[in-house]
């Protein structure tokens, strides 16, 4: 076991700095970072590579023995213009993270798929991957559809991220993930909710506010664990609004590990990684 990963979405509203010692002392040993907007006005905390605030993170970093798993959040549009991610992408090397994370939210797939395959080139050059997160709500919905962009790329610091609520919400099983290259399959995001999901308009909210922690749900979590593979990257991931924010690191590093270590015999080559 080398440790257990929190997303930043879990505690969006914790700065970096903030978010890091929180988690630490909540029993993670792994972040992600939230260093680019999912859309224009959303919430996110830029940091420069080479500046005091870099610094001071890396230095909160190294006090409290956390690593930066990945960073995100890039959305794959029409518009992209690759280049443009110049600057996160040093900011990632320099943080020592693992990946970068985006989305397809781009109709056209030769365009989205050629602008994948330069984003990644480009993280090679600072010795980062980039992971697909597909979403029931964006152009990318599927783990299929996620698989033939990442495949079409070619390009072998790429991966899907798999989000265990997009993968039930959009349709997915697990004898899905069970028939994907396991060289695609790099990360994957828990958390738990019923099986049964709630109307259209509520899809979204639920994402981003309304998960469980595991064993809460119906979400059949042990045996998507066990279709994937045994190095893949492990995090949380449960925005619950109504909880205070360091409660909430609280209760999901608790559950999480009392959850993992109560089924650790179903795959003894899953490692509970937030960093590999």
């Amino acid at each position: 076991m080398t440790g257990l990963g929190v997303a930043h979405l879990t505690a969006l509203e914790l700065a970096p700095a903030r978010l890091v010692r929180e988690a630490r002392h909540a029993g993670f040993s792994a972040v992600g970072l939230r260093l680019h907007p999912v859309m224009a006005g959303a919430l996110a905390y830029p940091v420069a590579a080479g500046s005091q605030a870099m610094r001071e993170l890396r230095a909160v970093l190294a006090g409290e023995g956390v690593r930066v798993r990945d960073i995100e959040f890039v959305s794959l549009t029409a518009q992209t213009r690759v280049a443009d991610y110049q600057a996160l992408l040093a900011a990632g090397a320099e943080l020592g993270a693992l990946s970068l994370t985006v989305s397809g939210d781009d109709e056209d797939v030769a365009r989205l798929t050629g602008n994948f395959a330069a984003l990644c080139e480009m993280a090679r050059d600072h010795g980062l991957r980039v992971d697909l997160e597909f979403m029931r709500w964006r152009p990318v919905a599927t783990v299929q559809q996620a698989c033939a962009v990442v495949t079409g790329a070619g390009q072998a610091n790429s991966g899907v991220l798999v989000d265990a609520l997009h993968l039930f919400r959009s349709g997915g099983q697990v004898a899905d993930i069970a028939a994907v290259d396991p060289r695609l399959l790099r990360a994957v995001q828990l958390c738990d909710a019923p099986m049964l999901a709630p109307a259209e308009a509520l899809i979204i909210p639920e994402a981003r506010e309304g998960r469980l922690l595991l064993g809460q749900g119906q979400l059949p979590l042990a045996a998507l664990l066990a279709a994937l593979p045994g190095d893949v990257d492990i995090s949380v991931e449960v925005p619950c609004a109504g909880l205070p924010p360091e409660h909430r690191l609280q209760a999901a590093a608790q559950v999480t590990h009392a959850w993992l270590h109560g089924r650790r015999q179903l795959s003894p080559a899953v490692q509970v990684a937030g960093h590999s």
